[in-house]
């Protein structure tokens, strides 16, 4: 069985026992925190898809703690101006672990 749900913007394939790491989430870790937008559920090969969302179905997960992703570093440069600027980002991240997808 598994299910996929959105958050952040993206969406993700998930399964019961799958760590993720998404974009942050307002959850204190060791909280569970249910996923509400579930656009597609496979219940051994019976398909349930949202238009968008898939209404009866929700995941719950536990989340395991909150981390900062690898560091991502943008150049800009103009040749012969003197011009140039190294900026640096970091994104705020959750893990966490699927329990139990419902529906």
């Amino acid at each position: 069985m598994y299910a996929v749900i959105e958050t952040g913007s993206k969406q993700y394939r998930v399964t019961a026992g799958d760590t993720l790491q998404i974009e942050r989430l307002a959850v204190e870790a060791g909280q569970p925190y249910t996923f509400d937008r579930v656009l597609l559920v496979n219940n051994d090969g019976k398909l349930s898809i949202g238009a968008p969302i898939v209404t009866t179905a929700a995941v719950v997960a536990d989340v395991v703690e909150h981390i900062r992703g690898e560091k991502k570093v943008a150049f800009k440069m103009k040749r012969r101006k003197g011009y140039h600027r190294k900026v640096g980002h970091r994104q705020e991240l959750t893990v966490v672990k699927i329990k139990e997808i419902k529906g």
